[in-house]
């Protein structure tokens, strides 16, 4: 801070004042200056179906919606909810959370027979997709 520091000898002009911080590290966030960076797990239903979750923020904790068909290390923009940018405390950076999707190792029979059903139903939807037996306007073989 210019002239906040000590007066200067024989009367002279105030010195630099020169303050130095340290910030400790959090095992929840990562900042790069004012924008924060963390990470959330969810399960794969709610990656495959969507939900509401809470999550920590710099400031306590936020709601954010997934939406359905969210991907493992998709990134959500929390914006105004990062740390304040230097000599402006009213404009913040943004938080970015990392989405990661826990797969279960421990299902029961009856979860994994339900797998087994949609994988079934997924994969007669790809191949009437592949055969061109679906509707629509660009169906195969429509004239």
């Amino acid at each position: 801070m210019r002239g906040e520091g000590d007066a200067g000898p024989n009367g002279g002009p105030a010195g630099d004042l020169y303050i130095f911080l340290r910030v400790k590290e959090d095992t929840n966030f990562r900042r790069e200056g004012p924008e924060i960076y963390s990470e959330e797990s969810i399960s794969y239903l709610d990656a495959i179906l969507g939900n509401s979750i809470k999550t920590p923020v710099v400031d306590g904790e936020v709601t954010i919606k997934v939406p359905p068909g969210t991907q493992p290390g998709q990134v959500m923009r929390l914006k105004g909810n990062g740390a304040p940018r230097l000599g402006s405390p009213n404009n913040r950076g943004d938080h970015y959370v990392t989405v990661q999707v826990d797969i279960p190792k421990d299902l029961s029979k009856e979860e994994i027979e339900l797998i087994e059903q949609l994988r079934t139903i997924r994969e007669e939807k790809a191949e009437t997709t592949k055969s061109g037996t679906g509707t629509g306007f660009f169906k195969r073989g429509s004239k």
